[in-house]
């Protein structure tokens, strides 16, 4: 019999009803955090359609980003505190302002303790119950694999996030279940495969980001526009009096660059800060929010989003540097499930922890929802004319999982993203008209594997 555990009762908690990302503790509009949009399942568990009479789940395996974390560095709480310092020593904070600088201080200091980069309370908690509830909607899988003796495999970027996230996830998994300790195997790094856009797989990659100059022009005509400015000086005006917003404007200060250098500094903090919650003195949150407008957050997640589009995304239509490098990924997944079927395999579950760097180009490679449509030529990307959101393709902890399913030597499977059913891409046929279940050849047809 499994024991109930803290964990259990955690994943318990969150299989409640919930609309789409009810859990974020920000306001309403969740685009303006972009990738740093904390995690919240994307549909009820109790909602998932069953798969076809006589089909019993054999194997699952996920993409999953690490959870959420700290800043990975201090730079930005820098930035605005030396501002911030200055402004006092001159008078020249607003009310609002005055309490601005405290907050900061109590954030950097919660996020150097935790680790700059390193998961936060949160994060681990998105991973605990994201474990949680893979073993419930799979319960009769998990209980096969402890007792067939088969095994679980984690692997990671190698990055301590990843390693960390994947370490949390199997712990969830066993404190749901004892009898899965005997199935889990060391755990694995394998950065081609999962920190891809750093490693040699990707070199062309990274020649072409560090060098194509329609990739910078284009970012550029991005940014430097007149709203960029005019958000940025409502940023700096709820922290800092006129004049003072006047000199950063003029460049007075060496540390920074500009006012949309400060109030993207400040616009970061705010981004970050829901991932940090449990970290915060009373452990509801930091407040945030107040320093930044809705309008303004939502111009610098546009801004964010359009960097991330373009460099990671489905980016230029003529070009598919930004994703073709995600095809090792998309091959280990087919590589599984193909290896299930013909009798090959010794798994039950392959679990991977990444990065945002991967989740987006795979998404992209894959047409996942809002990431399938590119920019045409000579038509930026904006939120008006493209479906591609930060926050929707890959925030903290999101992930793409598939389960498999075998009816004597028939296999079908389903894809769940941020635990969504979804249909696979435009082409791929599924059993029956609105069914999220797929045969496996229909599959591999679908994706040029035949």
């Amino acid at each position: 019999m499994k024991r109930v555990t803290p964990v259990l009762a955690l994943g318990a908690l969150l299989l409640a009803a919930l609309p789409a990302h009810a859990a974020d503790d920000g306001p309403a509009h969740r685009d303006s955090y972009g990738t740093k949009a904390v995690y919240a399942p994307g549909q009820n568990p109790r909602a998932y359609r069953q798969p076809p009479a006589g089909y019993t789940a054999v194997f699952t395996e996920n993409v999953s980003r690490h959870g959420s974390r700290s800043a990975t560095d201090g730079e930005d709480g820098d930035t605005v505190l030396a501002l911030w310092n200055r402004a006092r020593a001159d008078g020249q904070l607003t009310r609002l302002g005055q309490e601005f600088g405290p907050d900061v201080q109590a954030l950097e200091t919660a996020m150097s303790t935790v680790g700059y980069g390193n998961l936060s309370g949160r994060g681990k908690d998105e991973l605990r119950a994201t474990a949680v509830r893979l073993e419930q909607r799979l319960p009769g899988l998990f209980s096969a694999i402890a007792k067939n003796g088969e095994k679980i495999d984690v692997v990671s970027s190698g990055q301590g996030r990843a390693v960390d996230s994947g370490t949390v996830f199997a712990t969830a998994l066993t404190d749901a279940d004892p009898a899965l300790k005997a199935s889990l195997g060391p755990a694995r790094v394998d950065k081609d495969l999962l920190y891809f856009h750093k490693s040699a797989g990707g070199a062309d990659y990274q020649k072409w980001l560090a060098s194509d100059e329609r990739l910078a022009s284009t970012l550029e005509s991005v940014t430097d526009q007149p709203a960029t400015h005019r958000a940025a000086a409502r940023v700096l005006g709820r922290i800092f009096r006129p004049a003072f917003v006047r000199r950063v404007a003029d460049g007075e200060f060496s540390a920074v660059a500009s006012d949309v250098t400060a109030a993207q500094a400040v616009y970061n903090l705010y981004a970050i800060a829901p991932a940090m919650s449990e970290e915060s003195p009373d452990g509801k949150g930091w407040d945030f929010e107040r320093y930044i407008a809705p309008r303004d957050a939502s111009w610098f997640g546009y801004l964010g989003d359009a960097e991330d589009f373009y460099e990671k995304g489905p980016s230029f239509a003529d070009s598919d540097i930004t994703y073709r490098m995600a095809s090792p990924l998309l091959d280990d997944l087919f590589k599984q499930v193909e290896a299930e079927r013909d009798g090959t395999g010794t798994l039950g579950a392959e679990l991977r922890f990444t990065h945002a760097e991967e989740i987006i180009p795979l998404a992209a490679l894959m047409g996942l929802p809002g990431s399938g449509k590119p920019a045409k030529p000579g038509r930026t990307y904006t939120y008006a004319n493209n479906p591609w959101r930060g926050a929707e393709v890959a925030p903290l902890a999101s992930n793409i999982q598939w389960d498999v399913f075998r009816k004597g030597d028939d296999y079908l499977v389903r894809m769940v993203y941020d635990e969504k059913e979804i249909p696979f891409k435009a082409g791929c046929r599924p059993i029956s008209r609105g069914s999220t279940f797929y045969r496996l050849d229909e599959l591999e047809k679908c994706f040029d594997r035949n």
